[in-house]
């Protein structure tokens, strides 16, 4: 059998997502095969005992290791640039055990404010209740970066392009005034996807998915993942952390997670094509009072979005024109309830066009001056542009928006 490991590094994103990584059983399958077990037997006692010690490498159990989550950590970090990945359960469970495996009592970590709703209240709200001692800055101030970042930190989480509001972080400064903190970087980067942005090259030291997103982008399973080139990380923090923890990926995950891979390229590029398009004619429509899309000129870092990514992504926000007395609720909830082929859902990366009222559902936790201060207002309305033919979405979109302003 041929070694494909070997070439596979010089192959470019779109033939490594196809073929890379891939380790084909003694039935030469042209799938990857799907291990559905949970143990693994030995030959003899003294190779359990071996493997055990450390002194035999091989897969023990599956919630440590499993061939088929083997094959897609594999070919996520070749996509990724990493020389590690574990994937886990989902995308919460990734992003906690990135962060908490690293933490004590003491430490301190500095956040953007600008959050998904289940990591601020990871960061917030879970991580002080063990001692750690947490604060939030506005992610574009690299002022305030700065002067968090003047005091010993352990680590510092960020995601960019922010949920929901599309607030780009410079990468490359925020690494280097936490480095000089002495702060790992840890980079949500869901939004941006492996496609679209490499955080690791930017100077992060450790990147996180949502592997449910883009990556599987077909509505099917959950999934998580956290990549490294930190090998001391890995070895002191996170591997003994998810080795006893369990935060585990199941292999039927992995494995429609990895047929999720070899599409992921092209359907991240389809995605951004219609997004810019619909992002352009939100622009200009008289219901809509914002845009934002880091694709657009008029995104306010949209400079730094084209220099840390190569397209503008797969996310629209836009605020609707409405001066009701519940802020814009009631014209967004107009919206949202006269879209006939966007589904509203808060899910995103789909291949299926979905859209959600964050003040009120992935964002309700927050207190209304928080949501004040992110910009997640009542009639801000999140769209995740799928594959559907972009004139059907536009043309949903419009009459949606005509509903709304009645």
């Amino acid at each position: 059998m041929r070694d494909k490991q070997q070439s596979s590094s010089s192959w470019r994103p779109a033939t490594q997502l196809i073929r890379g990584g891939t380790q084909r059983s003694s039935f030469d399958e042209t799938s990857e095969g799907l291990y559905l077990t949970s143990g693994y037997v030995y030959a003899s006692a003294e190779e359990a005992e071996m493997t055990f010690k450390g002194e035999k490498e091989r897969h023990i159990y599956s919630r440590y290791s499993n061939p088929t989550v083997k094959m897609f950590e594999d070919r996520l970090a070749l996509l990724e640039g990493a020389e590690i990945c574990f994937a886990t359960a989902s995308g919460m469970s990734a992003m906690f055990a990135a962060l908490a495996s690293q933490l004590s009592a003491g430490d301190r970590v500095v956040a953007s404010k600008a959050l998904f709703g289940s990591c601020h209240y990871i960061i917030t709200e879970q991580l002080p209740k063990f001692g750690v001692v947490t604060e939030l800055v506005d992610g574009t101030d690299l002022a305030q970066w700065q002067s968090a970042l003047s005091k010993p930190t352990k680590c510092v989480f960020l995601e960019t392009p922010s949920n929901p509001t599309l607030e780009i972080i410079d990468i490359s400064a925020i690494a280097e005034l936490a480095h000089a903190a002495g702060a790992r970087v840890v980079v949500d980067n869901v939004f941006a996807t492996p496609i679209l942005q490499k955080p690791l090259q930017l100077g992060a030291d450790i990147v996180m998915y949502s592997a449910t997103k883009h990556i599987d982008g077909q509505g099917r399973t959950l999934g998580g993942a956290i990549l490294t080139n930190d090998q001391a990380y890995f070895d002191d923090c996170l591997e003994p952390f998810v080795r006893h923890t369990g935060p585990s990926m199941s292999a039927f995950n992995a494995w429609v997670l990895l047929k999720g891979l070899e599409t992921l390229d092209l359907r991240v590029s389809r995605h951004c094509q219609n997004a810019l398009k619909v992002a352009s004619f939100l622009e200009g429509h008289d219901a809509v009072a914002k845009v934002l899309y880091p694709g657009l000129a008029s995104h306010p870092q949209h400079g730094l979005a084209m220099a840390q990514m190569s397209s503008g992504g797969t996310m629209v926000s836009f605020e609707l024109d409405g001066g009701e007395v519940d802020g814009g609720k009631g014209g967004a909830f107009k919206f949202l309830n006269a879209l006939t082929l966007i589904d509203i859902s808060n899910n995103l990366g789909d291949a299926k066009s979905l859209t959600t009222h964050p003040a009120t559902t992935t964002h309700q936790r927050l207190s209304d001056d928080d949501k004040a201060t992110l910009g997640i207002s009542p009639g801000l309305v999140r769209l995740s542009v799928g594959l559907e033919d972009v004139e059907d979405l536009i043309a949903d979109l419009d009459q949606a928006l005509a509903v709304s302003k009645g």
